[in-house]
Order: structure tokens, then sequence, then C-alpha cells
């Protein structure tokens, strides 16, 4: 029984995605603490309001429509979004190219697609029969 459950973890990798799940879950609370905390209230300084809630407000037979609202959502997610990339994404890349270079690993050359290169060929054919 346990030598089944044994490759199972190995062979799926389940372990790792569940670490993986718990320290996004507790980084997610990094990160929203970063944006309500930090990113928001300077935003705030700068327009002169914590949100956008009641901006674009439409009233159409006695209810309200509230723009305002999504576009506070979607700056929210726009700061989570660049919180995650330059707190996590870009330093992760450099760290991952640091590395490579310290092994001597290269990254590989991408093949190019035939169709790519034949409408070069074409294009250069073209251009030194026009020159």
């Amino acid at each position: 029984m346990l030598k089944g459950f044994r490759e199972f973890i190995m062979k799926g990798n389940v372990l790792d995605l569940a670490v993986a799940v718990i320290i996004g879950a507790a980084f997610a609370q990094v990160v929203n603490a970063m944006v309500e905390a930090v990113l928001m209230p300077a935003i705030s300084a700068l327009v002169g309001s914590p949100n956008f809630d009641s901006f674009a407000m439409v009233t159409l037979n006695g209810n309200d429509i509230r723009f305002g609202v999504l576009l506070t959502a979607l700056v929210n997610f726009l700061l989570v979004a660049a919180a995650v990339y330059f707190a996590i994404v870009l330093p992760m890349n450099k760290m991952i190219e640091a590395r490579n270079r310290r092994l001597g690993i290269t990254p590989a050359e991408e093949e190019a697609d035939p169709q790519v290169q034949l409408l070069t060929e074409i294009r250069d054919a073209l251009t030194q029969r026009s020159a």
C-alpha cells in the first residue's frame, strides 16, 4: 500500500504541487497586503480617492449601474499582476539566468519555421532582383 502511494507521489509530483499551492496561498496575503497598504494608498494620494466605486455611476429605472466598481477591480488586478511580476517573475528569471551562466548552460536556439525560412528567401530574392 505504501509503495503504491510513494510511486504515485513521485510520478505525478503531487508533493511539489501541494507545496506550491500552500506557498501560493501564503504569498497571496503578502501581495494583497502590498496592494491594499502600499500601492492603493499611493494611488489614492495621487488621485484623491481610495477607490473608483462612485466613478461613472448611472441610474437607470431606479437601479444604480456602477462602472467604477469594475474600474476599481481592474486597477486592483493590474496592481496585483505588477506586484507578482516584479516580486516573483523578474527576480526568478534573473536567478535562473545567473545559475545557467554559472553552470555554463546556454539556451538552445529555436529552429526557424520552414515556412518563415522560405518566405525570407523569397523576400531576399525579390530584393536582389529589383536592385
